[in-house]
Parts: C-alpha cells; structure tokens; sequence
C-alpha cells in the first residue's frame, strides 16, 4: 500500500506559476512510478506528467509540454512545477503511484488539490 499527499494548489492568475508537491509513502513506495492527473468539472480525469522511480525517466501530456515540468527526490516527494498556466489548467490535480502503465492504469491515489487559473 502507498499513501499519497498533495500539497500546494491554489489560486493564481493566467500566466502565472504554481509548485504542487505530492509526498508518497509506504513500504515499497521507492519503486513506483509517481505521477499527476487532473480532472476538470464535467470532464474525465487525464494523464498530466509521471517520473520514474529513478527520477531520470520523464513523460508529459502534449497539452502541458514546455510549461509544466515534474521532479523526484530521494524522499519519494514528487513535485509538479506549473508555468505560463491558463483558465484551461484549472483542474483538482491528484497524485498517483503505479508501474509503468501509470498514465492509463495507476494503482493509487492522493486525495487532490485545487489549482485554479483566473483570466
């Protein structure tokens, strides 16, 4: 089992910027992929960003290349940096852990933060 705690949404204005952090712990959690999914009112939950369990290995959505950016560290603290952010960020950002096929398949959640993006 891996708990998951986001932290850091917020409110801020179009084009500007916003760090999440998602503290993950849990006997195995050093070995699983950690990632971030938002979900819009009314729309499905996507695939935003996920790092491995390295740290070296990256993948972004496309709608989120050149703005966000995600990192680890040695404590399985997995960050979300957001810049240039617009109205169409505006989302609750969940954490997730799972294997390799996280951005379709995750195995755990985070409770979720609110990030919204004024225009």
């Amino acid at each position: 089992q891996v708990q998951l705690v986001e932290s850091g949404g917020g409110v801020v204005q179009g084009g500007g910027s916003l760090s999440l952090s998602c503290a993950a712990s849990g006997r195995i959690a050093n070995t699983y992929v950690l990632g971030w999914f938002r979900q819009a009112p009314g729309k499905e939950r996507e695939f935003v960003a996920a790092i491995g369990w390295s740290g070296r290995g990256t993948d972004l959505a496309d709608s989120v290349k050149g703005r966000f950016t995600i990192s680890r560290d040695a404590k399985n603290t997995v960050y979300l940096q957001m810049t240039s952010l617009k109205p169409e960020d505006t989302a609750v950002y969940l954490c997730a852990a799972g294997g390799i096929s996280i951005a379709t398949s995750p195995r755990f959640w985070g409770q979720g933060t609110q990030v919204t993006v004024s225009s």
